[in-house]
């Protein structure tokens, strides 16, 4: 296994149809094997899943794309606190590089994460990756919130089923402008928008 990656940090326009058709086969790849219900929304070379990204941290490596984690500034409802976020989302890894870690993606964000000029950056996890996320938090770069439930539009409208969706997922925060100890309390997180 090979750490050596070169990573390319884009605006989401930088990118032309070849790159998307690239990241939709790599997003198919990295996905695919937790269900193809993942995998789907990265079908016909789609790109993202829910939100689009506005900014990509894009690892590559001699085989192709090894790693990839897209940026997205919002403004989340964290209680009764709007704040501005950059949202972490689109994070994948592929197969024979999973101990590269997050620690790697976020590390090449973090000139991005300061140019944007946010407080905080968040991001959400299922609960089966508890252990991969905690070793990153362990040095104070982050910290995991539990029992905090995130609201969020359903990127795709279906007139059988509710516009948003309510999940109790792991949520992720950076501290970027500010320390960790400003983050507003709440056990409830307004996405507005959907999920990058």
């Amino acid at each position: 296994m090979s750490l050596k990656v070169q990573w390319k940090l884009c605006w989401e326009n930088q990118l032309e149809r070849a790159d998307h058709q690239e990241l939709s086969e790599f997003f198919r790849k990295s996905y695919g094997p937790t269900g193809a219900f993942h995998a789907k929304p990265f079908e016909g070379g789609r790109s993202w899943a829910g939100a689009r990204p506005e900014r990509r941290a894009i690892a590559y490596d001699s085989v192709g794309i090894a790693s990839h984690m897209g940026v997205l500034r919002r403004f989340i409802k964290v209680g009764e606190t709007d704040l501005l976020v950059a949202e972490l989302g689109l994070y994948a890894v592929r197969p024979d590089l999973e101990r590269m870690g997050i620690a790697h993606s976020v590390g090449a964000l973090t000139p991005t994460l300061r140019e944007l000029g946010v407080p905080f950056a968040f991001g959400t996890v299922r609960h089966a990756m508890r252990n991969h996320v905690e070793r990153y938090c362990q040095n104070g770069m982050a910290s995991i919130l539990t029992g905090v439930r995130v609201r969020s539009s359903i990127a795709e409208v279906n007139a059988d089923l509710p516009s948003t969706r309510t999940e109790d997922p792991l949520v992720v925060i950076f501290p970027v402008g500010r320390p960790l100890n400003e983050w507003p309390p709440g056990t409830l997180i307004e996405r507005n928008g959907s999920e990058l």
